[in-house]
């Protein structure tokens, strides 16, 4: 017998217990999930509205947590040299060294057996790709997961952006994703 309730009670707790760590580092769990986001994030993909369009939140309360993490040292921000109006965000060295701490979800994950945490990743992975297409949200998937992603280069090529990447760019995640 299936109970998708449970299993949305278990991701909610889960996902509230993660949270709660936030506290810890001086952090409020919005703080802390724009920190996460930016540092998987490429540098095409930091601007307040890609953060924004991540997190599910607006632009004007992802711009007031991104002023708060900068004001406390963590995110610097960055503007485009080609325009001046575009807005990029950055981890600062403090920012790194926060987003780098154990997280106890992540070591839970990481004590199941391997056949259970590839079963749990794929189920995740449909929930989460049914929930976004629902909402007609982004992916955010990885760089060099994407169509427009050729192997041109140190890092690669983006063909949608006309842009060269680094292999970092290549490895994280981009608001312009589309699945291969």
């Amino acid at each position: 017998m299936q109970h998708p309730t449970r299993i949305a009670e278990l991701i909610s707790r889960l996902a509230r217990l993660d949270a709660g760590e936030s506290w810890a580092a001086e952090l409020n769990p919005a703080q802390r999930a724009a920190l996460d986001y930016l540092s998987r994030a490429n540098r095409f993909s930091r601007s307040p509205s890609h953060v924004a369009a991540y997190l599910g939140s607006t632009r004007g309360t992802v711009s007031q947590t991104l002023k708060a993490l900068a004001q406390k040292g963590y995110v610097e921000e960055q503007r485009s040299e080609s325009d001046k109006r575009v807005i990029r965000f950055a981890l600062t060295a403090q920012g790194e060294q926060v987003t780098a701490l154990p997280r106890a979800l992540t070591e839970a994950a990481a004590a199941l057996p391997d056949t259970a945490h590839d079963t749990l990743q794929a189920a995740l992975e449909q929930i989460l790709g049914r929930m976004i297409a629902a909402n007609g949200g982004q992916p955010f998937g990885l760089c060099h997961a994407c169509k427009h992603f050729t192997a041109e280069g140190p890092g690669g090529f983006c063909r949608l952006l006309a842009e060269p990447l680094s292999p970092e760019d290549t490895n994280k995640i981009c608001h312009e994703q589309v699945t291969v």
